[in-house]
């Protein structure tokens, strides 16, 4: 027993040499080696990490101000557009936990993940605006909306409290945010589907995300600077930790509205090397 003490004296934890592990350190990484490198394409527009970077600090601060912080749930409905992206880092950067929603769920779902979650703040694309304003009138204590309102999208009304480039502007592109104080902290709260009974919710934690998102590069040989098309739900378990898989190798995200067959043979003669199909990831040839 003494010579295990002996091996542990002065060597406590400091930031020195221990971090805690989360897939949030990935992009203030990205931002710094690679700033001009394109992160998101979307459409015509294109983001490069230092911007991505600073729209996701500018989510975090402007989430902070609302008084979100460590342990609040933060809810996202929306299809693969940057702002689902963003959301991955920014809501985490609160300090809180992002639960994305599935798309496809009823009111009743939404309801019921929202509730039982305790989201404070939903993030919703105005596509399911029916959805979610149903959603919202079964709830005793409805959270604050915040409506994207996607120029690429099919247009909705909007239901929120503030759009989300204009939620964006009030807060700060150098916003200090923090490492986790445990990196066993959530960082993301999923749900299951619900077909025999009530949705059953899954925590991920800091920890956990970062190693699969490693586990991705490893187990796909992904190189560096991978161009990887978004066919794969962002909300279906955060999209297997691809978001924060991008940029750890400082990746570009073709992000993809909606599934369609002939503008994805398009995306991927045109450059993408990687998408995930049925039955996992696949090499775009």
């Amino acid at each position: 027993m003494s010579h295990q003490h002996r091996y542990n004296a002065g060597l406590d934890k400091n930031p020195g040499n221990f971090a805690s592990l989360s897939p949030l350190s990935f992009i203030a990484r990205a931002a710094e080696v690679y700033p001009e490198r394109a992160a998101i394409i979307y459409g015509d527009r294109r983001t490069s990490w230092s911007e991505a970077y600073e729209r996701c600090r500018r989510l975090a601060s402007a989430l902070t101000r609302q008084g979100v912080g460590e342990g609040d749930t933060v809810a996202v409905m929306a299809p693969n557009i940057p702002a689902i992206f963003e959301a991955h880092y920014g809501i985490p950067m609160s300090g809180a936990v992002i639960n994305a929603l599935n798309t496809r769920l009823d009111a009743r779902a939404v309801a019921f993940m929202l509730e039982h979650g305790e989201a404070t703040v939903l993030i919703a694309d105005t596509e399911y605006s029916e959805t979610v304003s149903a959603a919202l009138a079964m709830l005793e204590h409805p959270p604050l909306v915040i409506d994207i309102d996607d120029p690429l999208g099919p247009g909705g009304e909007r239901v929120g409290d503030i759009e989300y480039e204009m939620f964006l502007e009030g807060g700060s592109g150098n916003y200090a945010w923090q490492l986790p104080s445990d990196e066993w902290n959530a960082i993301a709260l999923s749900y299951t589907s619900g077909t025999t009974g009530n949705p059953k919710g899954v925590v991920t934690h800091h920890r956990g995300a970062y190693l699969n998102a490693v586990g991705n590069i490893v187990t796909w040989s992904m190189p560096h600077f991978p161009v990887y098309l978004w066919t794969l739900p962002m909300f279906h378990c955060n999209g297997w930790c691809f978001p924060w898989t991008l940029a750890a190798v400082a990746g570009t995200s073709v992000c993809l509205r909606r599934v369609d067959p002939a503008i994805i043979f398009e995306l991927t003669a045109s450059g993408v090397s990687f998408l995930w199909c049925a039955g996992g990831s696949q090499h775009a040839r």
